[in-house]
């Protein structure tokens, strides 16, 4: 199976956020390409909030280029056998944490945001990785610094975005 097919598969799985997700399925069946960065249209991205819920605490990436505290995450790659592996290998980079595992029911959220041209939009599809509370945690060459943050800290310093995503990720997890 592609990427492509993985990612409407897991799409059409997906049920919450009904229009947007109409809008991701309707945008990769206009653009057979919509999983790569080439898509000037827009892309398909995969991102996984990293949480320790034994800690109560999320671990953010101050963002190199956006100057953001963000979740880890970024472009699909070819080697990416699924949206879901896109989305772990990431916040394995991007965190330096081995042996995260991606929380069950499959994606979090949805988050489509506008990016500067020449491309338009990403398509975010957002899990959540869960940390060991031991994990020890590497800044990669993507971030600016790496930091853990309480649950009730991430509203002073992320957007809008990560706050819908801590807020869908408790849930999840039932906190």
């Amino acid at each position: 199976m592609s990427l492509y097919d993985d990612a409407v598969l897991v799409l059409k799985a997906y049920e919450d956020q009904p229009e947007l997700r109409r809008a991701y399925l309707d945008h990769l069946a206009a653009h057979p390409d919509g999983m790569w960065k080439s898509c000037h249209a827009g892309h398909v991205t995969a991102s996984a909030l990293v949480v320790d819920p034994e800690r109560g605490r999320v671990l953010l990436t101050l963002h190199r280029k956006l100057r953001m505290w963000l979740q880890m995450g970024g472009h699909c790659e070819p080697g990416d056998a699924t949206v879901a592996a896109a989305a772990l290998r990431e916040a394995t980079e991007e965190s330096g944490i081995a042996g995260l595992t991606l929380l069950a029911g499959g994606p979090v959220r949805l988050d489509r945001h506008p990016i500067p041209p020449p491309c338009h939009w990403h398509y975010d599809v957002q899990y959540a990785a869960v940390a060991t509370p031991d994990a020890v945690h590497a800044i990669s060459d993507e971030s600016l610094d790496l930091r853990w943050f309480a649950y009730d800290e991430v509203a002073e310093v992320a957007d809008a975005s990560v706050r819908r995503l801590v807020g869908a990720t408790r849930a999840r997890l039932g906190l």
